[in-house]
């Protein structure tokens, strides 16, 4: 009886996944904003009445999905138990009670079957823009960096709040795409909402504990035995990066025992004046997510899987940032935490650890503006994601121009011109880009764009590994630094507010990641294709 009723639960768990695949597809579909649609910088995910998650979907990022596996209990706890009603929507896009920065916005919706409260489902998207100086680092504290939204309730018991909805439209520069993806968001979770209900009809039930107690119960072991793949010990790693016109030193300690794993970031940069600090919140995503990745990568991913994994950081360093520091680009030093703590695992797992890679996005934020101030033309906001390569494998080449470890999209040339006055003149593989190796490291992009006739671009640069590239692993050769100049070869800084004059062009020049092994014991047949597909130079 007991087997009977675990494969009866394992099918409803198996039916839960695939609701919050259909949460997070119906993000995708009626979102307004390309970083959403084309590039999948989203979460969604369903949650037990205590606020602990329960299933996410596939599709988002683990800066989106492990932060917004704590923001749930912030919502519950805010609004307060005795106001949350059938009918309702909340919504919050606070740095420290949801991901970390202003631009994204989570959506929570309480689920009720009957009168009672069995749920909740909750999803995040990043949205083009947020108001004050605009998504990018120049900010000094997170006033500047745009409006601010405690949690509030979005809908009251099925009456919009229109108030709300004003104050939002009147403090952005896209105000359709930003309300439209809030209102994308509670569609994507009214779509859980009732595929759930659906669900419990459908098996006789009238709430989801007992599911949730098996999923947390068999993850929970699962997780653990995982974990036993590491000596007991504490394990250090340190690495540069370029910071904000200063290097920035990450540090972190990881101990191990029987109860999990602690990374403590003590060592670590003070805080910078720029906003690319980094809510600790956000580190222990990106912590959690690179161990989960290096020994459990076919876990699910719930409340039972992140639990072992915490995190502690000292008052004032760049890692745990605190309001009202300013933290806009928290993705750009909060993405190396990955390769930080995977770097400390390194000598302990020589079979899975990975050679450094690209790691931070290089985001391409645009405020076109009239060149004509005497003819001006409408501004347009633009938000443009790009990837550079992985760090090899220990036994496969580094991948070219993907995200790890945020997993977004590259956005397709098409979908980015068709929103904007941009031309994108050429976007192609970076020979030579890749660190040398047994093991290649992924390649970086070169890409050149410029604005259409007519317009000038402001561009907030977020981009990092210009000064300090991603480092190879075991004899592996160090990825190409990245690059940015205008097209009359002037360089551009790594960071700030900058500008392509009217009828100009900019290069991006991608990092590649570090090589693994030795470069002499690298198949040649491999180094023959490299050649042949122009990944390298003759």
């Amino acid at each position: 009886m007991s087997r009977q009723r675990d494969v009866h639960l394992q099918i409803m768990w198996n039916r839960l996944i695939s609701v919050v695949e259909e949460q997070a597809l119906t993000l995708i579909r009626t979102a307004f904003s390309t970083s959403v649609r084309e590039a999948g910088d989203l979460s969604a995910g369903v949650f037990d009445r205590q606020g602990r998650m329960v299933a996410q979907a596939v599709t988002g990022t683990p800066g989106h999905v492990n932060t917004m596996a704590a923001a749930v209990a912030h919502f519950i706890n805010d609004i307060g138990p005795d106001r949350i009603h059938p009918g309702d929507v909340y919504l919050t896009n606070d740095p420290w009670k949801g991901t970390g920065h202003l631009n994204d916005i989570t959506v929570t919706t309480p689920v009720f079957h009957g009168d009672a409260l069995i749920g909740f489902f909750a999803s995040t998207a990043h949205v083009v823009d947020i108001g004050g100086r605009g998504f990018g680092p120049d900010a000094t504290e997170v006033y500047e960096e745009g409006i601010r939204i405690p949690i509030m309730k979005w809908v009251d018991r099925g009456e919009l709040n229109r108030d709300l909805v004003n104050i939002v439209r009147n403090n952005v520069r896209e105000a359709d795409q930003v309300v439209g993806d809030i209102h994308g968001l509670a569609a994507s979770n009214e779509t859980g909402r009732r595929r759930l209900l659906s669900m419990l009809d459908e098996f006789d039930l009238t709430d989801i504990d007992d599911l949730a107690r098996f999923v947390f119960d068999r993850t929970s072991t699962a997780t653990m035995e995982a974990l036993a793949a590491v000596k007991p010990g504490t394990y250090r790693n340190r690495m540069q990066v370029d910071g904000y016109n200063e290097t920035i030193t990450l540090a972190t300690a990881i101990t191990v025992d029987e109860g999990g794993m602690h990374a403590d970031f003590s060592g670590t940069s003070p805080l910078s004046r720029f906003g690319i600090n980094v809510p600790l919140t956000y580190a222990q995503a990106y912590f959690t997510y690179g161990m989960l990745v290096a020994l459990a990568p076919g876990l699910p991913n719930n409340h039972a899987s992140l639990l072992p994994f915490t995190v502690s950081a000292p008052p004032g360093v760049i890692l745990n940032a605190r309001h009202p520091d300013p933290v806009a680009v928290r993705h750009v030093i909060g993405h190396f935490v990955t390769d930080l703590c995977l770097g400390a695992l390194a000598e302990a797992l020589p079979d899975v650890v990975p050679a450094e890679g690209a790691g931070a996005l290089w985001n391409f934020q645009v405020s076109a503006r009239s060149a004509d101030t005497g003819q001006p033309l409408a501004p347009v906001e633009l938000l443009m994601f790009n990837s550079g390569g992985t760090g090899a494998r220990p036994s496969l080449d580094g991948l070219t121009a993907t995200a790890f470890p945020s997993g977004v999209r590259t956005m397709s040339t098409e979908a980015t011109e068709q929103v904007g006055p941009i031309i994108v003149w050429r976007k192609e593989i970076r020979p030579d880009s890749g660190g040398i190796g047994r093991q290649r490291g992924g390649l970086g992009q070169i890409i050149e764009i410029g604005p259409t006739d007519g317009y000038r671009f402001e561009f907030s640069a977020m981009f990092d590994r210009v000064d300090h590239p991603a480092r190879g692993r075991f004899g592996g050769g160090d990825g190409a630094a990245g690059k940015v100049y205008l097209d009359d070869g002037s360089p551009f800084d790594g960071k700030g507010r900058q500008d392509v004059p009217a009828g100009r062009r900019l290069t991006l020049e991608l990092p590649g990641g570090g090589g693994f092994g030795d470069p002499a014991k690298r198949d040649p047949a491999a180094v023959e294709n490299d050649r042949a597909q122009g990944y390298i130079s003759p």
